[in-house]
């Protein structure tokens, strides 16, 4: 191993290993169901009380201040279990990160002990819209300034934990005379604000027991200084914090594809076929040894990431390297485990099942496998 953790980084992971066991891994199937919120929101705060949604939030602000490669090592260890709950849990930490980063003194202060503590049990990162997904520069919602107030108008999509989010970190067009993508600005709105609307939860294909919804601002007024950083630099803000969001879903899709693989190694031994456990097939331990590769490739890219990130070194390239490739490597890992259990890959009763859909999302969201391989290019002809 090329990396050695510290002491801090290994008592964030063995913690982490633990609320998964205990806590998310028994209400994973329920929450797949459509069931169990009060265990989720139970869990989220759970995870707050042990610092799970500060990590890199800085400790004089009620965070862990623990680094990005502690980060990754519990969402891999919390994706394991239930990637549902986990979604949540890396959506909040970049929410603060946003926060922290570029906040003022008095939004860092009202805001971070709220998320690191679990007075709110969620952040949310409203910048996707129908319009703009993988070209979020092209968004159409508006913030007018109104005196001593902005109003924000228009409609975001696919919003992770809006449900429940206690803030919102939002993205809005506050020049539109300026070239696409240089007159964003960006700005914090609470839960209850009138005006900020929460649509129906989207039915989707996976990680049921996180709500995803539309988030739509109609005459939503808030105060000047709900304003984040300097009026239209927005978007050179969710470009930095998305960076860091890529190393999060990459961990995640780690843990998943770790799920899947052990759940399809316990198979393979127990599985009789011809007189013998399927695991001694060669073909079978062909499939095995690719992707337990997968997996360890995934996670040194992972940490590569995280390091360079924790170095305050360039890490643009390197997360989208990871994310890239654990996304992807999530759905070989998950679709070999289905494989390998039959028939019964394909039914609910075995946890392969669930995991090949919560697998899906992650070559989507935080950016597309497609847009992953463009900024990996860019970056590298850039330096040529």
């Amino acid at each position: 191993m090329l990396f050695a953790f510290t002491d801090e980084e290994e008592m964030i992971r063995d913690a982490a290993q633990r609320l998964a066991a205990e806590r998310l891994a028994p209400v994973a199937d329920a929450l797949d169901r459509g069931e169990g919120r009060a265990e989720l929101l139970a869990n989220l705060r759970a995870l707050a009380e042990n610092g799970f949604m500060a990590i890199n939030v800085r400790p004089d602000y009620g965070g862990t201040g623990a680094g990005t490669v502690a980060f990754a090592l519990a969402i891999e260890a919390l994706g394991y279990a239930c990637a549902a709950t986990t979604v949540g849990v890396s959506v909040t930490n970049m929410v603060g990160e946003v926060i922290q980063a570029v906040g003022s003194e008095e939004q860092k202060r009202r805001y971070l002990p709220r998320l690191a503590d679990g007075s709110y049990p969620a952040g949310a990162f409203c910048l996707t819209e129908s319009g703009a997904g993988s070209d979020p520069a092209g968004m159409r919602t508006r913030a007018r300034r109104d005196g001593d107030a902005y109003v924000l108008d228009g409609e975001k999509i696919y919003i992770s934990s809006a449900e429940y989010a206690g803030v919102f970190v939002v993205w809005a067009v506050t020049d539109p005379e300026r070239p696409k993508g240089k007159g964003v600005s960006c700005f914090l709105v609470e839960a209850g604000t009138p005006g900020l609307v929460i649509g129906k939860a989207e039915r989707k294909t996976g990680q049921h027991g996180s709500s995803t919804n539309t988030v739509s601002f109609e005459g939503c007024r808030v105060p000047a200084s709900a304003l984040m950083g300097r009026e239209n630099d927005g978007f050179r803000i969710a470009v930095a914090e998305l960076a860091g969001g890529r190393i999060g879903v990459a961990a995640l899709s780690l843990g998943i594809a770790r799920a899947a693989m052990d759940a399809a190694k316990a198979h393979v031994r127990d599985r009789r076929q011809f007189g013998q456990a399927i695991a001694e097939f060669q073909g079978v331990q062909w499939m095995i040894a690719d992707r337990e590769t997968d997996i360890e490739a995934s996670r040194l890219l992972i940490l590569n990431a995280a390091a360079k990130k924790d170095r305050g070194e360039p890490f643009a390239k390197e997360a989208s390297m990871a994310k890239l490739f654990a996304s992807e490597a999530a759905h070989r890992a998950t679709d070999t485990a289905v494989q390998l259990h039959g028939g019964a890959g394909y039914i609910r009763d075995y946890p392969v099942e669930r995991l090949a859909r919560d697998a899906r999302i992650t070559r989507i969201y935080e950016g597309t496998s497609e847009i992953q391989r463009l900024i990996i290019a860019r970056e590298t002809l850039r330096n040529l």
